[in-house]
C-alpha cells in the first residue's frame, strides 16, 4: 500500500509542473508584455523613476520565465534536457537563470526605495528620485550582479556520477557550492528583498498616510499613491509566493528525510511551492490591474484607443480602395480647371 502512495506522490510532480506552470509561463509572459507595453507608452510612465524600475523588472521576468520555468517545464515535464547535451547551455542558462533573478528582485527593491525617496517631504530626499539617477543606479546594479554570477560560468560543469554515470549539469567545486547556496539563494535571493521591501515599502506608506503635509501637484499625488499601492501589494505577494519554496527546499536538501513516503511527500511539495514560486515573477500585471482602477483605465487606455485607433487607422478597407480612383481623378480635373 505504501509503495502505491510513494509511486502515486512521485508520478504526480510531473502532471503539476506541466499544466501548472505551463499555465504560470503563459500568463507570465503575456502579463509581463503588457505592463512593459503600458509603461512605454505612456508619458506619466516614462518620466517617473519608480515606473522605470517595474518597466525593466517586467522585462527582465520575461527572460526569468523563459530561462527558469520553461527549462524547468522540459525538464521536469518531457525528460528535455538540452544542459546534458550542452556544456554551453549548461553554464549559461544557470548564469541568465540567476542574474535576471536577482536583477528582478534589485528593482522591486529600488522601486520601493525610490518610492520612499519621492514620497518624503524633505526636499533634499526628494532629489533622490528622478529618472537620471535611475538609470545610473541601475546600470551599476546590472554590472555588480552579472559580475557577482560570472563563476557560474566558470564552475558549473558536465559531471558523471558514480552510480548513475548519467551526464548532468552540476557543480564540483564544494565553495561555490556553499557560495551559491548562502549567498545567492538565501542572502540574494530572499533575505536582502525581503528586509529591504519590508522596511522602504512600509516607510512609503507612512509617507503616504501623511501625504496632506506635502505641497506637491494633485496630479503627482495621484501618481505615487498608484505606484506606492501596487509596488507595496507586488512587496506582499513577493514573500508569499517565494518563502515557500526557500522551506519546502530547506527541509528537502538539510532535512535529512529517511522515510521515503515523507521524502516523495516534500518532493511534490518543493515541486508546488516552485511554481508559486515563478509566480511572482509572473503576476505583477494581474496585481496592477486588479488593485489600482487608474492603472485599468491607462491599460485600456492604451490598448483600445491609442494602439487599436492607430490600427484602424492604418487599415485600408475594400471601400476605401474603390473610391481611391474616383478620388485621384478629382484632384486631376480640379488641377486642370
Amino acid at each position: 500500500m505504501s509503495s502505491t502512495v510513494i509511486a502515486s506522490l512521485i508520478a504526480a510532480n510531473q502532471p503539476v509542473i506541466i499544466y501548472f506552470g505551463t499555465s504560470i509561463l503563459i500568463v507570465g509572459l503575456v502579463g509581463n508584455c503588457l505592463n512593459a507595453i503600458v509603461f512605454l507608452s505612456l508619458k506619466t510612465f516614462r518620466e517617473n523613476s519608480c515606473a522605470f524600475y517595474l518597466t525593466i523588472m517586467s522585462i527582465v521576468n520575461i527572460g526569468q520565465l523563459i530561462s527558469g520555468l520553461l527549462s524547468r517545464i522540459l525538464m521536469s515535464g518531457f525528460s528535455i534536457d538540452y544542459t546534458q547535451t550542452s556544456l554551453f547551455y549548461c553554464k549559461f542558462r544557470t548564469f541568465f537563470f540567476q542574474f535576471t533573478t536577482s536583477l528582478s528582485l534589485a528593482c522591486i527593491c529600488l522601486a520601493s526605495i525610490d518610492q520612499y525617496f519621492a514620497t518624503c517631504t524633505r526636499l533634499q530626499w526628494q532629489q533622490w528620485s528622478n529618472i537620471k539617477t535611475t538609470r545610473r543606479i541601475l546600470i551599476i546594479i546590472t554590472f555588480i550582479l552579472m559580475i557577482i554570477q560570472i563563476p557560474c560560468l566558470i564552475y558549473y560543469k558536465h559531471i558523471q556520477p558514480i552510480p548513475t554515470e548519467k551526464t548532468i549539469c552540476g557543480i564540483t567545486n564544494m565553495s561555490f557550492v556553499q557560495f551559491n547556496m548562502y549567498f545567492n539563494y538565501l542572502f540574494l535571493g530572499n533575505v536582502l528583498p525581503y528586509s529591504l521591501t519590508i522596511l522602504f515599502g512600509t516607510m512609503a506608506y507612512r509617507n503616504i498616510q501623511q501625504s496632506s503635509n506635502r505641497t506637491v501637484p494633485l496630479i503627482r499625488l495621484q501618481l505615487d499613491k498608484q505606484l506606492t499601492a501596487m509596488v507595496l501589494v507586488q512587496i506582499v505577494y513577493n514573500f508569499f509566493s517565494l518563502f515557500p519554496s526557500l522551506i519546502a527546499y530547506s527541509i528537502g536538501s538539510y532535512g535529512n528525510i529517511q522515510d521515503p513516503m515523507i521524502k516523495a511527500s516534500v518532493d511534490l511539495a518543493y515541486t508546488i511551492t516552485l511554481c508559486v514560486y515563478y509566480s511572482y515573477f509572473a503576476s505583477s500585471f494581474y496585481i496592477y490591474i486588479s488593485i489600482s482602477e487608474r492603472f485599468r483605465r491607462q491599460f485600456f487606455y492604451v490598448f483600445f484607443k491609442k494602439h487599436w485607433n492607430r490600427c484602424l487607422q492604418h487599415k485600408v478597407f475594400p471601400n476605401q480602395l474603390a473610391l481611391q480612383p474616383q478620388v485621384i481623378q478629382l484632384n486631376l480635373i480640379s488641377r486642370i480647371d
